[in-house]
């Protein structure tokens, strides 16, 4: 632990302390371990655990992995089926692997294992009840304590929060959210002739409520069926799944786990930080605001938030620590901020004339090889708007109401 000892009962004090073990928080850890300081990492679950989540690995999430990380993928896609509310359907062929797809147990795990090898400490079953930065339980101005549910206090000199959305870090740094949705989900066990004809290709439909779709994610002898929509349409959005699943014919097929989860979408002026507190991944409200894909999102905050916690846990004064936080807010918005910009305006498009969209990635070929190339992570969506007139165009052409 830091050379450098709490005042009140010689208590020793992490570097860096990560709450929360999902995408990433782990990301985190294994970032702040590998400068070489001691690196704590929460989790009130116990690990392996399951997480409403497709599982889908895009290219940026691939390229955030840790050096040597061996993706423990179910299957590999090669092709997407497209339809508009189960109508219109159309499959996209690549000869390149899209994207692959995981269950969030494993990968987790195997997340989680790589930052406890590169020096991470892994504690589970842990809540958090509060953190503090001033007051009886802080014994000095370059420490924050962590309050666990049982009352241990453990001091840090810096925190990572990586405890989901409706977290107690978001909360104590203050973070808000200006987009909620509601994802349902089931994991249905399919014989193996059933599994064959999904092997590679994923589905993916538009759905009948604004903003809308669901997903069928093959991933060996089980299908990840969801949909997800706005918040507050909670039995339109039931309605959906069912009728969903029953249109597939998987509907005499019984769920192994049904599930349900709430994304959410920060707010452009939430705060990433305070004192010498970060937020990341979830906790932060970073997501892709149309598709509300999460896993790069997590793994690449999650790294940038463990780099600039180590420069946090080094700065000797508040005023140095607040600039360090703030170079990590930059970081984060000059990077994914921009991609949820842009994702912000295409979700805008998107609930207003699904039908377009549908008819560009399956009737325009430069449409499906943009696609393509983002889910591989060749590009992103902000840059071919930044560097391609004719996408800017049309982008701006059909934000208008």
């Amino acid at each position: 632990m830091s050379s450098d000892n709490a005042a009140e009962g010689n208590q020793q004090v992490w570097d860096v302390v990560v709450v929360g073990a999902g995408p990433a928080g782990a990301s985190a850890a294994y970032a702040a371990a590998c400068t070489g300081r001691r690196v704590l990492l929460l989790e009130k679950a116990e690990l392996p655990r399951y997480k409403t989540c497709g599982g889908g690995i895009i290219g940026p999430s691939r390229d955030a992995l840790p050096p040597g990380f061996d993706l423990p993928l179910r299957d590999r896609v090669h092709a997407v089926t497209f339809s508009l509310n189960g109508k219109l359907t159309r499959t996209r062929r690549s000869k390149h692997m899209l994207f692959g797809l995981i269950n969030r147990p494993e990968f987790d795990a195997q997340l989680v294992k790589t930052a406890q090898d590169a020096g991470a400490e892994l504690r589970t079953g842990v809540t958090v009840s509060r953190v503090e930065q001033h007051g009886p339980e802080v014994p000095d101005r370059r420490t924050v304590a962590v309050v666990l549910g049982d009352g241990e206090v453990v001091l840090a000199r810096a925190v990572v929060g990586a405890d989901g959305s409706a977290g107690r870090i978001g909360a104590h740094v203050g973070v808000k959210m200006d987009q909620v949705d509601l994802g349902l989900e089931a994991e249905i066990p399919v014989p193996p002739t059933v599994a064959e004809d999904w092997s590679g290709r994923v589905l993916v439909d538009w759905g009948p409520i604004p903003g809308s779709y669901g997903w069928v994610f093959p991933k060996g002898d089980t299908l990840t069926v969801g949909v997800i929509s706005a918040r507050g349409e909670g039995a339109a959005t039931k309605r959906y799944l069912d009728d969903f699943i029953g249109r597939l014919g998987l509907a005499g097929f019984e769920p192994a786990i049904s599930s349900g989860h709430l994304t959410r979408c920060r707010a452009d002026d939430s705060p990433l930080s305070r004192g010498r507190v970060l937020v990341c991944g979830d906790a932060a409200g970073l997501l892709e605001p149309w598709t509300r894909e999460g896993i790069s999102f997590a793994l690449r905050s999650g790294r940038l938030a463990g780099e600039w916690a180590v420069r946090v846990s080094e700065a000797h004064d508040a005023v140095d620590a607040r600039r360090q936080a703030l170079n990590y807010a930059f970081a984060i918005k000059a990077g994914l901020g921009v991609e949820m910009g842009v994702g912000r305006r295409m979700l805008t498009v998107f609930s207003r004339r699904p039908g377009m969209i549908h008819a560009a990635l399956t009737g325009f070929r430069p449409a499906w090889h943009a696609f393509a190339k983002i889910v591989r992570g060749t590009t992103t969506l902000a840059e071919i708007v930044r560097t391609h007139p004719v996408a800017r165009r049309a982008l701006g052409a059909m934000d208008r109401p």
